[in-house]
């Protein structure tokens, strides 16, 4: 069985879902969850120009995915950050990771980071997309 997962604390996805959570006869749940940024619940960035805030953000919204299918930041277990700028990362590496402790705690799913030419929104400056599983 699969089923949308669209919270209604996000914004309203138009041409897309935030999540597809797959559930099995036998009870594996798999959660694909759609790139999240730091978007407001009309779709406006929040934090502009702050990269730090804006992984803050993308990060509490793909928790509202994930509550929403009943799972938890333990459940990720692969993340994809776009990020536009790697100096950028760079500069903020340390603060991205108590953002991570400060949300996430100490659980590390496989991830990978992608520099990419630019995000569907131009004030975006990162996107995080990934699969959770329980």
């Amino acid at each position: 069985m699969k089923r949308q997962i669209n919270p209604i604390t996000l914004c309203r996805p138009v041409g897309f879902a935030h999540g597809w959570l797959v559930e099995s006869e036998a009870g594996a749940r798999t959660l694909y969850l759609a790139g999240q940024c730091d978007y407001d619940g009309l779709g406006k960035v929040r934090a502009v120009g702050d990269l730090v805030g804006q992984l803050r953000g993308a990060m509490e919204n793909i928790g509202h995915v994930l509550r929403d299918a009943e799972m938890g930041y333990d459940d990720l277990v692969q993340l994809n950050f776009f990020v536009l700028n790697r100096d950028d990362y760079a500069l903020a590496r340390r603060h991205f990771g108590e953002v991570w402790k400060a949300l996430v705690g100490r659980h590390y799913p496989a991830m990978a980071m992608f520099m990419v030419g630019g995000l569907f929104d131009p004030q975006a400056r990162i996107e995080i997309q990934g699969i959770a599983a329980r």
